[in-house]
């Protein structure tokens, strides 16, 4: 039987009593032993606090910006939100989340599933096939342990329907486990490939009474050739999908349908689509699943946001800053910073150059005539145009691209208002 679990009141207060040490790359090192909440009370300055180079910032204004937007843009599309946890897995925001309207989290694996549950999470979209035993044996317990807790999981095989109810049964699970069937694309990701595979797979749903089939969903990105069109093609066979299976009483006895989609790229497209929708035998929750937009980004998803086609709804800010310092000026149009790929992402983009403080007198001007064109662990390797000042010393503020690989280089992340003051730590579990 699982433990009883904390609010997440409790979960977070206690972040704040964990010990400030080695672990925690960019923190003061005349700050060991302190715990958070002392160090959050002494409000430093990230440039004069005694913070070390390299040191990733978030920004608070921009969090609680992108954080308000998305509330409202959600509200005003008439859809409810479960951010994916994955982009950050950072209790402190997913709980921002929820308090901005967040129906849930949603987690790609088992893994993640569990630090919810430590921070006391209620509802979580599970958007991934699950078939390890050991993984549903827990989620068996957790479901018996807490009868608020609301989780649904994604299916999309025959096989998989049997080695899940396998597991169940084996575990002695008192609770069916909620699932949905997954639409995927010939040439995509996970997902039934044709509305005969999802039929098949609803109909194992069906005979096993340790599972309960609670709606359909998947994820408009990864169809190949995703463009307006192609994802709208999608979409709508997502929602005819569920039309379908209502007419055949497959949702029976269920209180709420469920239809989810929506990644960070095409969440107007789904807001759209999901629109269209029909009345179905039961309430339907029309779950958008759109993660980066926290702390948006100033490389992949600047350029796929949805707001930079509807700009009359808003814009998300970005909301890192990776403070790398200059060590080496060693011949002309070249500049190496200390912060490198275990710093800092580099799958969809290498940084960008944004500000540079100067070491003389602190003083902040734009990071003109510069240009990241590579990486190595520790290092950036920086291009100059001539005539660009920068001195060994300065500090360098980089905007960096796909939070999503930000996020698991860094344990603890200060929260930073726009004068430099840290506010907050952003304790991560990767």
């Amino acid at each position: 039987m699982a433990a009883a679990r904390p609010s997440t009141e409790d979960a977070l207060a206690r972040l704040d009593e964990e010990r400030v040490d080695q672990r925690f790359k960019g923190l003061p090192p005349d700050a060991e032993g302190k715990t958070v909440a002392e160090l959050t009370a002494e409000h430093r300055s990230l440039f004069t606090g005694g913070f070390t180079t390299p040191v990733l910032a978030l920004s608070a204004e921009a969090l609680d910006h992108n954080l308000a937007l998305m509330e409202r843009w959600s509200a005003e599309h008439g859809l409810a939100f479960a951010p994916h946890g994955k982009t950050s897995m950072a209790p402190l925001l997913l709980e921002r989340q929820l308090t901005h309207g967040a129906w849930g989290i949603t987690a790609a694996v088992p893994t993640q599933v569990r630090v919810y549950r430590a921070f006391g999470i209620q509802r979580i979209f599970l958007a991934n096939e699950v078939v390890d035993a050991a993984a549903l044996h827990w989620l068996a317990a957790e479901l018996a342990a807490d009868p608020d807790f609301r989780l649904a999981a994604y299916v999309d095989s025959v096989r998989g329907v049997e080695l899940m109810d396998e597991a169940l049964r084996a575990a002695g699970a008192t609770r069916p486990l909620d699932v949905v069937v997954e639409l995927g694309a010939e040439g995509g990701r996970t997902g039934i490939r044709t509305e005969a595979d999802g039929r098949a797979v609803a109909d194992a749903v069906a005979a096993a009474t340790t599972l309960r089939l609670v709606g359909v969903a998947g994820y408009e990105a990864e169809v190949p050739g995703a463009d307006a069109g192609v994802v709208r093609a999608w979409l709508r066979r997502l929602i005819a999908l569920a039309v379908e299976f209502d007419k055949a009483d497959r949702f029976a006895g269920v209180d709420e349908i469920v239809v989810s989609a929506g990644g960070s790229a095409w969440f107007d497209a789904v807001a759209e689509v999901f629109a269209e929708l029909p009345p179905l035998s039961a309430p339907v929750l029309k779950l958008l699943r759109s993660g980066a937009y926290v702390t948006h980004d100033d490389g992949t998803y600047r350029h796929k946001t949805p707001f930079n086609r509807h700009p009359d709804e808003g814009a998300l800010r970005p909301a890192f800053r990776l403070w790398a310092q200059v060590v080496s000026r060693p011949e002309p149009g070249r500049a190496y910073l200390n912060a490198g790929k275990r710093d800092a992402s580099y799958d969809l983009g290498l940084p960008e150059p944004q500000l540079v403080r100067s070491a003389r007198d602190g003083s902040v001007r734009a990071a003109s005539g510069m240009t990241v064109i590579g990486l190595a662990d520790q290092h950036a390797f920086v291009s100059l145009e001539p005539g660009t000042e920068l001195e060994v010393g300065d500090w360098v503020a980089l905007g960096l691209s796909h939070p999503c690989t930000v996020f698991d280089r860094w344990q603890m992340i200060p929260l930073v208002t726009e004068d430099g003051t840290v506010t907050k730590y952003v304790r991560t579990f990767f």
